[in-house]
């Protein structure tokens, strides 16, 4: 396991991972102390290794500048349901500057009744941008719930919102 902080427009932001992928993202904190912690949460054994994430860091600054960056980066997700990796793998393939809703994930993964399940699911998302949930919302247009707090995910779509606007 290797890991990497680095600072962002939005604060600091750390990506944990192993040789398979990214097994976690923290959202930009005030502080790298802050971000160190939740970084490093359950992964003791972690070496800090900036060559491990290729220009990760750097896509993620130009996202919170507007820059519409792609991120199929491998995932390293082997201590997930498969339920969980379902939800995951539909949520990446929401359309940057687009939302879906939680029951269009449900019917998406061939669950259509399991619109808590999903909740669940993308509130433990280890990779939040990467496996963008911010991009699921309620049917009624509701923002939802999301781990990094309803005002990074109000952030996050009026980012990608700007670019799709022209702005």
């Amino acid at each position: 396991m290797s890991y990497i902080l680095f600072e962002t427009g939005l604060g600091w932001m750390g990506v944990a991972g192993s040789t398979a992928g990214l097994r976690r993202i923290v959202l930009p904190c005030p502080s790298p102390e802050a971000v160190l912690g939740l970084t490093l949460e359950g992964f003791d054994q972690a070496i800090a290794d900036s060559s491990s994430f290729g220009d990760l860091p750097r896509r993620l600054e130009r996202f919170f500048e507007g820059e519409v960056v792609s991120f199929d980066d491998e995932l390293d997700l082997v201590m997930a349901t498969p339920f969980r990796r379902a939800v995951w793998e539909a949520t990446r393939s929401v359309p940057y500057g687009e939302t879906r809703s939680y029951s269009w994930v449900a019917q998406h993964i061939g669950k259509p009744r399991a619109l808590r399940a999903v909740g669940q699911a993308l509130a433990h998302n280890p990779v939040p941008i990467v496996v963008p949930c911010h991009r699921v919302v309620n049917k009624n247009g509701d923002l939802g719930g999301f781990s990094g707090g309803l005002e990074m995910k109000k952030r996050l779509l009026e980012i990608e919102a700007l670019h799709r606007n022209g702005g």
